[in-house]
């Protein structure tokens, strides 16, 4: 947008639909109107997955591009939940992905956005801010945008971090799922309070970590019952990774060594139990009739630990 309109004459020459609400003769009116004392015009048109539904308009803006007009500048955008891009759409246009970054990346993103804002993190810091807030850079930003309105005293800590967010060092949704894996039953359990309390967070979202780590950990025992050790286990949990680019992980290189480390102890039979007990989990805390997830949650991963410890 800042790059084909003229700041000057924006509110002009640029239009922010939704493509749910458009119809074929909507798409012909904004796509067609000249720009006002400007070279272009451009049209941002969000939620374009909802074509799927609304064919209309989709065949609408089909027809558009057979003859596009040289003035203006549209931008599709597609939610990141769809998968798949629109082939047709694709033919016509350029596409581009914008795949969120890695808990790695993002802690590099983190110091970076630090530096330029005078705030001196240290690197354990950043790596504490992106495992409490996640990998969204808008809230990142908020988070550095509050520790750079702080007074300066030195390099920012983790416990800096941990105070000003509200999620200590060591209490993240990413430790209470690493003891579940370790079969730290007891630790596991004693987390809940602290990171069920947590803002943004839910017994659901837990289970739903939870499950793409015991998924990638039975892909990593079946490479270990294969035969593959040690690095040779670790690269090939990496580039099954890298393959599938599975969410609600931590960086791939991170979780191929730690489920390298700890697939002896998961046997494929232990594995489809803990995803059997996950899956209950998650049911019941939809139900309307659950309200204690902290009961649920403790439930699961004490049936988690019985199962290790009868395999013991």
């Amino acid at each position: 947008i800042d790059a084909a309109t003229d700041a000057a004459m924006r509110d002009f020459n640029l239009d922010q639909r939704s493509a749910a609400q458009l119809d074929p003769e909507d798409i012909h009116a904004l796509c067609n109107t000249l720009p006002m004392m400007a070279e272009r015009r451009v049209v941002l048109l969000r939620d374009i997955e909802a074509w799927k539904r609304k064919t209309k308009a989709r065949n609408g803006f089909l027809r558009y591009l057979e003859h596009p007009s040289p003035n203006t500048v549209v931008i599709l955008v597609q939610g990141s939940g769809e998968e798949g891009e629109d082939r047709e759409l694709v033919r016509g246009s350029y596409a581009v992905r914008f795949d969120p970054l890695s808990s790695e990346r993002a802690a590099k993103w983190v110091l970076r956005e630090a530096g330029k804002l005078g705030v001196a993190l240290e690197a354990d810091a950043a790596e504490h801010l992106v495992r409490s807030v996640g990998a969204d850079l808008g809230a990142l930003l908020s988070e550095l945008a509050k520790l750079a309105s702080l007074p300066p005293d030195g390099p920012v800590t983790a416990a800096t971090v941990g105070d000003l967010v509200g999620i200590q060092h060591g209490e993240t949704l990413w430790d209470w799922r690493s003891a579940v894996l370790d079969d730290q039953s007891g630790r596991a359990v004693t987390l809940l309070p602290a990171i069920l309390a947590q803002p943004g967070m839910s017994g659901v979202k837990m289970v739903t970590h939870l499950g793409a780590a015991l998924i990638g950990l039975g892909v990593a025992r079946s490479l270990y019952d294969n035969g593959a050790r040690g690095r040779s286990l670790e690269d090939s949990i990496f580039r099954t990774l890298l393959k599938n680019r599975p969410g609600n992980l931590l960086n791939y290189k991170e979780e191929a060594a730690h489920w390298a480390r700890v697939c002896a102890q998961w046997s494929g039979g232990r594995v489809r139990s803990a995803l059997q007990a996950a899956l209950e989990a998650d049911q019941a805390l939809k139900s309307t009739t659950i309200s204690d997830e902290r009961g649920v949650l403790t439930d699961l991963v004490l049936r988690i630990g019985v199962r290790s410890a009868e395999a013991a």
